[in-house]
């Protein structure tokens, strides 16, 4: 095993069963440092004790390298694999199969940890066709959002990502565009329009009224250029952020528009959000509506979320053919155009 592989597994294991931030960043910044050192240099270092000298190495990432180095599997990543291996919830097995990708996902551009290349090879790994990257829009300047030229440039790289990937797999270019006081998106028409999938959320104002609210979602379920409604009550259940109640709103209202206009339900998978609420998904279930299930993603292990949003279809009973990221690429590329 190489140092990089063991090193990115470690992370990925790490993200994936919910650690510490500060354990993830350090073998991820160890993996930046690896990445620019080449292999000689690290054999060298190992051979006469400076490994720790470089940036980013420290006592548990020295060792990983160190046992890569020698050929053995580093005893970090053993103990991690023994303790995370097995699935992360039982149940949803079918739905997780069917998913062919993933419709939300966030990198270093905005409030993700990661570049968008190792999104990318973390989603390849884990057998999707597609990932769509959804950074933030402009005025959730607390992520980072992206202003119309940083995403226009987002763009460019998207596309030079994909000239190098082939036919096997995807990167489709998207936002998580807030939804704004009135309903109105938070990013140019003009701009929407170059982008394959478009992730609307409220996060802002959650205590806002009801019926404001509900005005303010309907708007944006009912909005051509909008796919898909994102984490619909901003509802936090657990973490590092605390909890947070759901918005109020008229749910029927809100998911009748949904439906009417094609609008996908996300199915948010992140753990601390399970958005939404069983109720509410049942509710949107019985009103027609599509449904994305998404990981929410803003680290490469987090990818793997998707395993919680599959076990509340299942149980709750939500149609597999009405999934839209069961389809394949241009199934779904068709229907968010013409939605």
């Amino acid at each position: 095993m190489e140092p990089l592989d063991a090193l990115r597994r470690i992370a990925f294991l790490l993200e994936r069963s919910r650690a510490g931030s500060y354990r993830v960043k350090a073998f991820r910044s160890a993996a930046d440092t690896v990445v620019r050192t080449p292999r000689p240099d690290l054999e060298a270092r190992a051979a006469n004790n400076t490994l720790s000298e470089l940036p980013g190495i420290g006592k548990s990432t020295e060792s990983v390298v160190r046992q890569a180095l020698a050929g053995d599997i580093p005893s970090y990543l053993s103990d991690l694999e023994a303790k995370n291996l097995g699935r992360l919830v039982e149940g949803g097995e079918a739905y997780h199969e069917a998913l062919r990708g993933d419709c939300h996902s966030h990198s270093d551009w905005s409030d993700g940890g990661s570049p968008i290349e190792e999104m990318v090879a973390t989603a390849m790994e884990l057998g999707h066709d597609y990932l769509v990257l959804t950074d933030h829009s402009p005025r959730l300047r607390v992520a980072n959002g992206l202003s119309k030229e940083r995403l226009t440039r987002q763009l460019g790289v998207i596309d030079r990502i994909n000239e190098h990937l082939g036919d096997n797999f995807t990167l489709l270019k998207g936002i998580e565009v807030d939804i704004l006081d009135e309903g109105d998106l938070d990013q140019s028409d003009a701009m929407l329009d170059r982008l394959d999938v478009r992730v609307a959320s409220v996060h802002s104002k959650l205590k806002m009224g009801p019926a404001a609210m509900t005005q303010r979602m309907v708007a944006a379920a009912s909005n051509p250029r909008v796919n898909i409604l994102g984490h619909c009550t901003g509802r936090l259940v657990t973490g590092e952020r605390g909890t947070r109640p759901q918005s109020q709103f008229d749910a029927s209202a809100v998911f009748a528009a949904c439906a009417e206009h094609h609008t996908a339900v996300e199915i948010n998978s992140r753990p601390e959000r399970c958005d939404p609420p069983d109720d509410l998904l049942s509710l949107a279930i019985e009103s027609g509506c599509l449904f994305s299930i998404d990981s929410d993603a803003h680290a490469p292990g987090q990818l793997d979320f998707l395993q919680y949003g599959c076990e509340r279809a299942e149980r709750l009973g939500v149609p597999i053919d009405r999934i839209i990221n069961t389809w394949e690429r241009d199934q779904l590329l068709a229907w968010a155009k013409a939605s």
